[in-house]
């Protein structure tokens, strides 16, 4: 079982930048996938970015891409979100997630493992 703990979110204006953390107690953190989601409410869960075990190959959703970086620091069992140019939706509570294998390109919701609580982001017009 691997627990996943996000930290970062907040209050920020349209425009700013805001970066998420995630941390992650799997001693093989390096063999996993790993991706952001983030829901509004009463909206579906929504793929934002993923990165592959090696962090040399990343993955966007089409809304986020060009504004949003994740990025993975494998040696502090860390995965992160820099968010820059941030507009009113992209208010939601983002969620990190882990991929048990070092599978490319996956998207979809099913097809993660382990799931953090999330963390409120909220954009300010």
């Amino acid at each position: 079982q691997v627990q996943l703990v996000e930290s970062g979110g907040g209050l920020v204006q349209a425009g700013g930048s805001l970066r998420l953390s995630c941390a992650a107690s799997a001693r093989t953190f390096s063999t996993y996938t790993m991706a952001w989601f983030r829901q509004a409410p009463g909206k579906e869960r929504e793929f934002v970015a993923g990165i592959n075990w090696g962090g040399g190959t990343t993955w966007y959703g089409e809304t986020v891409k060009g504004r949003f970086t994740i990025s993975r620091d494998n040696a502090k069992n860390t995965v992160y979100l820099q968010m820059n140019s941030l507009k009113p939706e992209d208010t939601a509570v983002y969620y990190c997630a882990a991929h048990e294998g070092r599978d490319d390109y996956i998207r979809f919701r099913k097809l993660y493992d382990y799931w953090g609580q999330g963390t409120q982001v909220t954009v300010s017009s």
